[in-house]
């Protein structure tokens, strides 16, 4: 059989042959969000508050993060969170305070949520002994095991077999505790996804695997680095699935409280992708040559945190005045947590010998 010439070989994915249909016009498809009201939801004004002042904490956080970054303060990696605050907001205030969450390196917001402190945060972002992981985790190993946040991980889907592993440990200890892995869109063709998704279905894990798919792996947008819709990966596995709207808070409460109740029930493991988008780059160093300077600008029209503060006032929970003293208290406790890293001490030298090997006892969890 005659070879064929490499002119005729086409590398490109089905469906991009030529540059109009290689152009990418929408990062990612965004399903229509819920038509329920925070009532209905079983949710408090005070709730609606709090997932307000956490959101927006998020976002500023991230933001001084960035300055201080641009300033010199700290190097490395720095995978911002900006525009996806919904998606840890919404998973938190669904959960039980002591159902485990393990993430992947884009890990600021998650940790902000499960009780890591401003403080410890930048901290730990400066390298600082204060910080979260005592300045030697820094910005992708944000962790809070006493609260059952294990961290974010810097190998790309290297983390999903562990929190799979979370999920038989809780399943084994019979203690109605469920895990919930949350991995970006370039995870999905990991080998790693594939075999955890196997043996959580063949064991009946209660497991809750979620892709925040913000429409590009680094700078490969998802239809162009994997095959399908991503939510179909669940077929093969017989394991449940859905396709939640992740720029709504309200969207991602709804299906994160039906998804945990379903799996803390049955013990069996669930398939989520959640759709959003992240306003800036992969890491500091990404151009954003992918895409256009539109399309960031028709997805920050569903902002996050905008649609909830348009909920907050049309409904009459809070006035612009009040929302706009939560605004300075979070800004106040930012600048404060970047004052409070800047003081801090550098570990000394014989803590890199510390925390380097598990204590004499098995530990889990309490």
């Amino acid at each position: 059989m005659a070879k064929k010439k490499k002119d005729e070989i086409n590398f490109a994915p089905r469906g991009i042959g030529d540059e109009k249909d290689g152009a990418v016009q929408k990062g990612v498809d965004l399903p229509s969000p819920t038509r329920k009201k925070h009532k209905s939801l079983g949710l408090s004004e005070d709730d609606l508050k709090a997932m307000y002042e956490q959101m927006y904490l998020q976002r500023r956080f991230e933001e001084r993060a960035m300055q201080q970054y641009q300033k010199g303060k700290f190097g490395g990696f720095l995978h911002l969170y900006i525009g996806q605050e919904a998606i840890s907001t919404g998973t938190v205030f669904a959960l039980n305070d002591d159902d485990d969450i393990i993430t992947a390196y884009r890990d600021h917001g998650w940790g902000l949520c499960r009780g890591i402190t401003p403080n410890e945060g930048m901290a730990e972002l400066f390298g600082k002994k204060t910080g979260c992981s005592k300045g030697k985790g820094g910005s992708m190993h944000f962790a809070k095991t006493e609260n059952h946040f294990w961290g974010g991980y810097g190998i790309v889907g290297g983390h999903i077999p562990i929190g799979g592993g979370l999920a038989f440990a809780n399943k084994y200890n019979d203690n109605g505790r469920i895990s919930a892995t949350f991995f970006g869109d370039g995870a999905v063709d990991q080998g790693a996804l594939h075999e955890t998704f196997n043996i959580a279905q063949l064991w009946g894990l209660p497991a809750i695997f979620v892709v925040e798919n913000n429409g590009y792996s680094m700078g490969t947008a998802a239809r162009r680095h994997t095959v399908a819709e991503i939510v179909d990966r669940a077929k093969g596995y017989g394991m449940k699935s859905k396709v939640v709207n992740g720029m709504d808070v309200f969207s991602v409460y709804e299906a994160m409280k039906e998804v945990s109740e379903d799996v803390r029930e049955n013990s069996e493991p669930y398939f989520l992708e959640i759709r959003t988008y992240r306003y800036r780059g992969h890491s500091m160093s990404d151009p954003q040559k992918y895409r256009t300077k539109e399309e960031l600008e028709e997805y920050q029209k569903n902002d996050p945190i905008e649609r909830l503060k348009t909920y907050l006032l049309d409904e009459d929970i809070l006035s612009e005045k009040e929302i706009e003293e939560i605004d300075e208290k979070v800004e106040q406790e930012v600048l404060d947590a970047v004052e409070f890293a800047d003081n801090s001490d550098f570990p000394d030298e014989s803590a890199l010998y510390e925390d380097m090997f598990a204590e004499d006892e098995p530990y889990f969890h309490n």
